[in-house]
């Protein structure tokens, strides 16, 4: 009895990890987006997967309700201290929580400031502001969306790995 019920659990997490194979794709491409569309200062793009009513906190501690805040925050600094700025973005978790709701954290760095750090924030040593990003996605009527947006700056002598 001991077998069969072991047998099932297994199949059971081959079976969950197989179905979870296209949310965890459709994820990943939300993360792809996120960095092509902040690397062309694209506030619309950008602000895409945010759900409309996702909450959101910068990191400056700055908490935002709602798509339309998100998307003004980040016009605001994209025409501003973050104009220019490239991202990258790197995964450090992906884990669902249920079939329809996941947690992702990544690792990002932001360069290419033209004017040096934004005013409360601090560079490292190649001239990046280095963050943990936080997102716990929710699948809404088929689709990945963001609903908590949780993000922040990794402090000076703070060990943190560098991109792959």
């Amino acid at each position: 009895m001991k077998a069969i019920a072991m047998v099932i659990v297994l199949l059971a997490g081959v079976v969950g990890a197989a179905q979870s194979k296209p949310d965890e794709n459709a994820i990943h491409t939300i993360l792809d987006d996120e960095i092509t569309t902040w690397n062309h200062g694209d506030t619309d793009g950008y602000s895409r997967h945010f759900a409309a009513d996702g909450t959101f906190t910068n990191v400056m501690g700055m908490f935002f309700a709602g798509r339309q805040a998100f998307r003004d925050r980040h016009e605001i600094i994209f025409k501003g201290p973050f104009r220019g700025t490239m991202l990258q973005l790197q995964v450090v978790s992906l884990r669902f929580l249920t079939g329809d709701v996941a947690v992702c954290e990544t690792l990002t760095w932001v360069s290419g400031f033209k004017s040096g750090a934004p005013p409360g924030l601090q560079l490292d040593t190649k001239g990046r502001l280095r963050t943990r990003l936080l997102q716990v996605m929710a699948k809404r009527s088929g689709e990945w969306q963001i609903v908590v947006y949780h993000n922040v700056d990794i402090k000076p002598n703070v060990e943190a790995p560098e991109p792959n």
